[in-house]
């Protein structure tokens, strides 16, 4: 435990407060910080992905069928009872509740993933698929749901506009077009829009000029046509039809592949410094349901359905899907002025979070197997 709390877990703190304090002095303008986004999304990242999934095999896939099954229900499962969570219990709007669960229901699997996966439990073809398999999940499912989630909930806003609220009993205002958006940010002074994160929202919007009539659909097509969608999927693609890359290209991915960590940690600390903060009842849920609910709810799931055996991997996917927010979430409150304090508040308190609950789990997971064996 010692080790792993020095050799992984301070390294990826010490790199994310390099990156924290860079923001805070504009080490990086507005520019570099983009570029450093695009870098590990359009990038290290899908080469990272891309090649570590190639190396595995059809029997890997057959074996972690039931991995893979939990990834997909899980994931998808946890992102919609955060929304509908936070509809009950805190009486937000549906994309309100859109924009929550993009926060509290989506692993930063893209930022993160390899950051604290790899030093844990090696580079291994076991790990990365993991973190392939959730990063498929998030970036193709979860997030176009999203999207679409919170465009019907604008488009009943523009209908219902003008109407009186029967609960509240005030009138119904349209939200913000992009014009108006413009002119309160320069008039009211609202905080910038997130530079670093900013292009992570547009790989899964796309560029359609239509943004709020965009259906499900088109949000999910949108999603799988930038490449941390579509390579890994292609790289699953060539491994269930029997395609082998040849061993001679590996160095080639895996140059670039291996600057995905720590550009991703920075720039992770770069994002927290752009927000503003404060500790509430529901940033505090947010918090709790993305760092323990979630991954608990994975273990109950492992081991139900025979994971047992192999409490490693359990490790893997818990930590995997157990990470902050995935950034996106934040990306899209502020795109569309929707849930902009709490999402700040969640994503921040959660990232911060993360350092006393990923050594929880490490912790607690060797625990919870020697009661099975």
């Amino acid at each position: 435990m010692v080790d792993i709390l020095v050799n992984d877990i301070i390294p990826i703190l010490v790199i994310m407060i390099l990156g924290y304090l860079c923001g805070k002095f504009y080490f990086f303008d507005d520019d570099q910080r983009q570029g450093l986004n695009k870098l590990v999304l359009n990038i290290a990242l899908p080469a990272a992905l891309f090649i570590s999934i190639v190396k595995a095999t059809r029997e890997m896939f057959v074996k972690d069928i039931v991995l893979t099954l939990i990834s997909i229900v899980g994931v998808t499962g946890l992102f919609m009872l955060s929304y509908w969570l936070d509809k009950v219990m805190f009486h937000r709007t549906t994309q309100e509740a859109a924009v929550c669960a993009l926060i509290a229901g989506s692993p930063t699997i893209g930022f993160l993933g390899f950051a604290v996966l790899d030093p844990i439990y090696g580079n291994n073809a076991t790990t990365n698929l993991v973190i392939g398999i959730v990063s498929i999940v998030v970036n193709a499912i979860t997030i176009p749901i999203g999207l679409a989630l919170v465009n019907k909930g604008q488009a009943n806003d523009r209908k219902n506009a003008g109407q009186t609220d029967e609960k509240t009993g005030e009138v119904v205002t349209a939200p913000v077009t992009d014009k108006e958006y413009k002119v309160l940010k320069n008039e009211k002074g609202i905080e910038r829009e997130i530079d670093l994160m900013r292009a992570e929202i547009r790989n899964h919007e796309g560029r359609a000029k239509k943004e709020p009539n965009n259906s499900f659909g088109e949000a999910v097509l949108n999603a799988l046509k930038q490449p941390v969608a579509w390579a890994p999927l292609l790289a699953v693609v060539l491994v269930l039809v029997g395609i082998h890359i040849p061993s001679s290209w590996a160095p080639s991915f895996d140059l670039i592949s291996k600057a995905n960590s720590g550009v991703a940690v920075l720039a992770a600390g770069l994002a927290l410094s752009t927000v503003k903060f404060s500790i509430d009842k529901e940033s505090l849920w947010n918090t709790f349901y993305r760092l323990i609910l979630t991954p608990a709810v994975i273990v109950i799931a492992a081991y139900l359905c025979g994971m047992g055996s192999d409490p490693s991997k359990i490790s893997m996917l818990v930590l995997a899907t157990g990470l902050p927010p995935a950034f996106s979430g934040i990306i899209i409150s502020s795109r569309y002025n929707i849930y902009v304090k709490e999402g700040a508040s969640s994503v921040a308190l959660s990232t911060i979070g993360f350092a006393a609950s990923c050594i929880f789990w490490i912790w607690f997971l060797p625990v919870i197997a020697n009661l099975f064996h």
